[in-house]
């Protein structure tokens, strides 16, 4: 039988708070979530007590990994700021927080991912653009070049792959500890939105968002890969700071349509990874023309060029355009990348060529980066 959440009550009954009451007559526990197996919730506590609270998230995390029906536990420890306090420091799954630091304090490096060979991040400024459609048909492209790829889906609030790449079912755990990806077209993938219902609302606060992504890259048996592709959410919040500081990532492309209002959010993603000294591999251009099937006429229904223009603007590399199609769209919908399904297509061939000058940089690259320090200026 499926765990329920009020198995998870129960069994958290049995798991004293640090001034001896019961978990869930503590008031530190976020709303439970429990879903064919998997378990998830935050304890909010005050910055000050973190160091008594880890103890207690870690013998909840036991007790529940033991109780018949879980599958897997995720329990993020958030550190809430209180008034005259010093800036909350969020402790994520895990016990390892990664803390807004002074100037001068020296950044703790961070391992990249066993066996994966680079990390590279897709992001856009703000939603609709095109982002994780251009993020799967590139990782497709990589494929098609001969890498080993895998796909992160970092959007925790609205995760599209499974939709995107047609891919139903639950992970497997390998040894009750770490998740096995799903696969699908040739790629390992792993998103929250294979581990929750479709409908089911992420009501997740920054720290616990950050705690799913640490877990979904470092507890996920990726095997042997040359790269993970990571669909970032839309524009540079816990997210992107999250990777920026768990992971040593390799670089980040950029996408925008023409559209001026959408060049204003691509320059903040542009300046949010410069910012954290993580290299821009690119800015791509997409919906950048629309031809009429019926008579071949173009429309720039965004404008065309604009995001050509902000890359030579902010000196980083252009890595193409891609058009407004409705196969592009249909194949999405469906499940059905057009890379994979159409391989011999041109927009199959546009993904490739944006790519293969990925791959590019990747090959002439200087290797791993130490994860850097997020500083806050005052």
């Amino acid at each position: 039988m499926p765990v329920t959440k009020q198995d998870v009550v129960d069994c958290l009954a049995k798991v004293p708070a640090p001034d001896g009451r019961p978990l869930p007559q503590s008031g530190a526990l976020s709303e439970i979530i429990a879903n064919d197996g998997k378990v998830f919730f935050s304890i909010g506590v005050d910055a000050a007590a973190v160091k008594s609270w880890e103890p207690v998230r870690q013998r909840a995390e036991a007790a529940l990994k033991a109780l018949p029906g879980v599958q897997s536990v995720m329990i993020a420890l958030t550190a809430e700021r209180t008034a005259g306090s010093a800036a909350a420091r969020p402790a994520a799954a895990g016990g390892h927080g990664h803390a807004h630091g002074a100037p001068g304090a020296g950044p703790k490096p961070q391992p990249g991912v066993p066996g994966v060979g680079a990390i590279i991040a897709v992001a856009s400024g703000k939603g609709g653009v095109g982002k994780s459609t251009t993020a799967v048909n590139l990782a497709l492209g990589l494929r098609d070049l001969g890498l080993r790829v895998g796909v992160l889906d970092a959007d925790i609030y609205g995760p599209s792959m499974p939709k995107l790449l047609g891919i139903h079912g639950k992970p497997e755990t390998i040894d009750g500890k770490r998740l096995k990806p799903m696969e699908g077209y040739g790629l390992k993938v792993m998103s929250i939105g294979f581990l929750v219902e479709e409908e089911t609302p992420m009501i997740w606060r920054g720290p616990m968002v950050m705690s799913a992504l640490t877990q979904m890259l470092r507890e996920v048996e990726w095997g042997t890969l040359d790269v993970i592709v990571v669909d970032m959410p839309p524009g540079t919040g816990d997210a992107q700071l999250t990777m920026a500081q768990q992971v040593p990532l390799r670089g980040a492309v950029i996408v925008s349509t023409p559209q001026d209002l959408a060049l204003i959010d691509a320059r903040r993603g542009v300046a949010m990874f410069k910012r954290v000294n993580v290299p821009i591999l690119g800015v791509i251009e997409n919906m950048s023309h629309f031809l009429c099937p019926h008579c071949g006429t173009r429309s720039d229904i965004f404008g065309h060029g604009g995001a050509r223009k902000e890359a030579d603007r902010l000196g980083v590399p252009f890595l193409g355009e891609i058009p407004l199609h409705m196969d592009i769209r249909e194949k999405s919908d469906a499940g059905l990348p057009v890379v994979a399904t159409e391989p011999d297509g041109p927009h199959a061939k546009i993904y490739r060529d944006i790519a293969a000058r990925i791959r590019d940089q990747l090959a002439g690259g200087a290797g791993s980066r130490a994860a850097p320090k997020i500083v806050i200026e005052a």
